[in-house]
């Protein structure tokens, strides 16, 4: 076991203890203020004098380093009774780190402040930006960066929750005034960060003179024309490979500093792993996406993978209009269940095993994707991966070196159900199929129930899930074809009446 992975194993719960632990402590003595039902905390109460909007501060933090941003700028706003927030708990800035909760434009905004006046939001710039540089942090979309290698960001927006109502629809809209009092949007995902009206709080800040481009493949190889999902971590995009012959390719990137977990890995440790398990799974003759490139650019990691024509299992179901015949569920159940048995066999857990990450490709096979949380089954990882619905009870319990295996065994149990019954398994111990699809055989319905069993080593192999659905299918085919015979002799004795009424046949 490499020295990454002995630190892993039992180390980082008490990081995250202490972490937390601190946290409490700085926001009890610099964030005394905590609304109710709010993520967020404040310094203190609002005045009637603070101003409706204006430029407002933004520090990025990872959750590894948010103490240390907190204990290097709190004294300095707290002098100035300046109004600065903060998340109420580092778990939060996960969650806002990550860009999906909160959305993309929150992401790295870690501490916000509101300056009273420009002058005052101008020098708090430029003592923030010496007390937090070099510390650790994710950039912020969207806000204009103070320096290059700042970690202080700025924008123009609102302090106070001003919206626009819509007539036309019941949204609601944030919104700052114009230089004539009206309310406008207050756009918080524009790369100008600041209405047209207002000027730059530090327009000479930025280089002026044009600073010739590092050739990168970005630049030269490859052409990015659509963008397929943003959070923290980084970007996946469709591009054009120009290596040789122009063909498609998703284009994966891996932020630095994006999505830092408790044990210190980023967006471009996630891509350059993920690089590494695709080329050992796909050594294994198994079929994920080949690899085509991977590079470096701006402190970001880049991997170029195979475009697979297809649709994501999840849209495949999402756009049936009934639920599958159960024939089709289990063909696709054995189909996942025998990639899932070689994955493991190959010496991988996967870890994020769902529709959304199963490709539906030409001639109906299933390709796997996103293998950026996969683990060694004899390296199990002690942090807690997957998505919700597709994890098991015992995902976040405290990690003692136990195998990760059980987790795929129970995903896989949760996508089988859903191709059977149309929904998801939550709570599935108090809805059993038969509620939901009586129709179901009752060895399938043995074998999902098993799979998703609260505890891990009940849980049948991959391997045993895949003969137990073969065997199920097999014994459906032939009862259909049973039925059809059966359906054949009635229709030829009722052709025998010659003209009479047929005659009553009675199905045995």
């Amino acid at each position: 076991m490499d020295k990454t992975l002995d630190y892993q194993n039992g180390k980082y719960r008490a990081l995250y203890k202490s972490l937390n632990a601190q946290w409490r402590a700085l926001c009890a003595d610099y964030l005394p203020v905590s609304p109710e039902n709010s993520i967020w905390r404040f310094s203190r109460e609002a005045n009637p004098d603070d101003p409706e909007q204006g430029w407002k501060l933004h520090i990025p933090a990872t959750v590894l380093t948010a103490n240390q941003v907190l204990e290097k700028i709190a004294p300095c706003l707290r002098r100035r009774n300046v109004l600065f927030k903060a998340p109420a708990s580092l778990q939060e800035l996960d969650k806002i780190n990550c860009g999906i909760y909160y959305g993309y434009a929150q992401v790295g905004k870690f501490i916000t402040i509101y300056p009273q006046r420009v002058e005052e939001a101008a020098a708090l710039a430029r003592r923030l930006h010496q007390l937090t540089l070099g510390i650790a942090a994710p950039a912020v979309p969207y806000d204009l960066r103070f320096k290059p290698e700042s970690r202080v960001y700025y924008r123009y927006g609102s302090f106070k929750l001003l919206k626009l109502e819509s007539s036309e629809s019941s949204d609601t809209t944030y919104a700052i005034r114009d230089p004539a009092g009206n309310l406008v949007p207050d756009v918080r995902d524009s790369e100008t960060a600041k209405p047209d009206w207002v000027s730059d709080l530090f327009p000479t800040a930025r280089p002026q003179r044009k600073v010739k481009a590092v050739e990168t493949p970005l630049k030269t190889t490859f052409r990015v024309f659509r963008a397929l999902s943003q959070r923290g971590k980084g970007g996946v995009y469709q591009a054009l490979d120009l290596t040789a012959r122009p063909r498609l390719c998703i284009l994966k990137e891996g932020r630095s500093e994006g999505e830092v977990d408790w044990i210190g890995r980023d967006g471009y440790w996630r891509i350059k792993h993920e690089e590494s398990v695709l080329s050992a799974l796909r050594a294994a003759g198994i079929n994920v996406p080949h690899v085509y490139s991977s590079f470096e650019a701006g402190k970001n990691y880049y991997l170029a993978i195979e475009f697979i024509e297809g649709v994501p299992l999840e849209k495949y179901l999402s756009r049936k209009k009934r639920r599958l015949a159960i024939a089709r569920a289990l063909a696709l159940g054995i189909q996942l269940s025998a990639l899932m048995a070689r994955i493991h066999d190959a010496g991988w857990v996967w870890r994020d095993c769902k529709p959304h990450n199963l490709l539906l490709a030409e001639q109906g096979e299933l390709r796997p994707l996103d293998f950026e949380g996969a683990c060694p089954v004899n390296q199990p990882d002690a942090m807690p991966w997957g998505t919700n619905s597709y994890r098991p009870p015992e995902w976040d319990q405290d990690f003692r070196g136990q195998t990760r295996l059980p987790e795929d065994l129970y995903a896989l149990g949760a996508v089988i159900y859903l191709l059977l019954t149309g929904r998801l398994p939550d709570a599935a111990a108090q809805q059993p199929i038969e509620a939901s699809r009586p129709d179901v055989p009752p060895s399938v319905r043995e074998l999902v129930m098993e799979l998703l069993d609260a505890k891990p080593e009940r849980r049948p192999s991959a391997h045993e899930a895949a003969e137990r659905l073969q065997q199920a299918a097999a014994s459906l085919k032939h009862r259909s074809r049973g039925k059809q015979s059966r359906s054949q002799g009635r229709q030829s004795l009722r052709h025998e009446g010659n003209g009479e009424k047929p005659f009553q046949v009675i199905a045995v």
